[in-house]
């Protein structure tokens, strides 16, 4: 074997790693390709008085996340080329602060789409709780009121947060009589997209406390 074809070997050998023993290094998107299984729909902490509930508009009891509040990179379409329609949303409330008595409490999160069809929106929700905490849960997108009521295809417009009692879904609590068992309050609710066949990761949440 010539010198000349001995030393191109080499060269070959060497650019594939082979000559070393080192594994070739993974291509670039990998990370990427992670991220895009899950995304932060919205992440809003704040506060809710009597007179927030009562002077919301157009609804009563409703705290709206819009515009600038949601993820301006998720997806127009969610349904390809990352199926977020039949994945999971994992849903995270930490209550910040709730008057004592530990009276049951509890939001409603609704899709409010940019084409929806018959009903035209659909609702998800919070875990009941009674205390200050943090109150996680993963909800099947197929399963919750009315997910058939939206055009996946279309995207999401914005939320709205809907604070009730425990009564079933005319709880609002503008109508209570005893609102000083539910106000002021101050919470943070994030709700996460994951993909079909994902697995919500909270590392990929900016900013989340860690777990003790």
């Amino acid at each position: 074997m010539s010198t000349l074809r001995i030393a191109a070997l080499i060269a070959a050998l060497a650019g594939s790693g082979l000559a070393t023993g080192q594994p070739e290094p993974k291509k670039a998107g990998g990370a990427a390709e992670v991220a895009a299984q899950q995304f932060v729909l919205f992440d809003a902490t704040f506060t809710f008085t009597k007179e927030d509930a009562d002077n919301s508009k157009p609804s009563k009891s409703h705290y709206y996340v819009r515009d600038k509040m949601l993820n301006a990179d998720r997806p127009k379409d969610w349904t390809t080329p990352v199926d977020y329609r039949n994945g999971t949303v994992h849903i995270r409330a930490e209550v910040i602060e709730k008057p004592e008595g530990g009276v049951p409490t509890t939001w409603t999160l609704c899709y409010i789409p940019n084409k929806g069809m018959k009903a035209g929106y659909g609702c998800t929700g919070t875990q009941v709780y009674k205390e200050k905490g943090v109150y996680e849960k993963d909800v099947k997108m197929t399963d919750f009121w009315q997910n058939d009521c939206i055009v996946w295809e279309q995207g999401i417009k914005e939320m709205h947060l809907v604070m009730k009692d425990d009564s079933g879904g005319g709880g609002h609590v503008h109508k209570r009589t005893d609102p000083e068992k539910f106000f002021p309050t101050k919470m943070r609710i994030t709700m996460v997209q994951v993909a079909k066949g994902a697995t919500y990761d909270p590392k990929l949440v900016p900013n989340l406390p860690e777990k003790k």
